[in-house]
């Protein structure tokens, strides 16, 4: 195993909850950015976290990957859909992509494994 991806989006939350109480403005702003994306009707919440997960592997964002591997399978990703999607960040970002890709994997893996 890579990483505990379940851990890390626990400590994640922690260190968000620490920054929102010592800088509720930029908080505030970053979730209205978030609440913003579900109100569009173009995309469901699927494709918009699989497209997310994707841009978290090529930007090598592992607290990403493991916010938007957990919000992705709550959505109803499959992992097939998840690899296809990490397929195109694979082609647009190449190795690198491809060794965050596998982390990817596994994080939406182990969100699967303590329903």
């Amino acid at each position: 195993m890579m990483n505990n991806w379940i851990e890390q989006l626990s400590n994640l939350r922690k260190g968000g909850k620490a920054l929102a109480d010592h800088n509720p403005a930029v908080v505030k702003a970053y979730r209205g950015l978030n609440e913003a994306l579900g109100e569009g009707s173009a995309l469901d919440s699927k494709t918009r976290e699989l497209i997310a997960l994707a841009v978290a592997v090529t930007t090598r964002c592992d607290g990403c990957i493991s916010s938007h591997s957990a919000a992705a399978r709550q959505a109803g990703a499959t992992e097939q859909e998840v690899a296809e999607a990490l397929g195109t960040a694979i082609a647009l970002n190449a190795g690198a992509a491809y060794v965050y890709s596998a982390r990817a994997m596994e994080a939406f893996g182990q969100f699967g494994e303590n329903k």
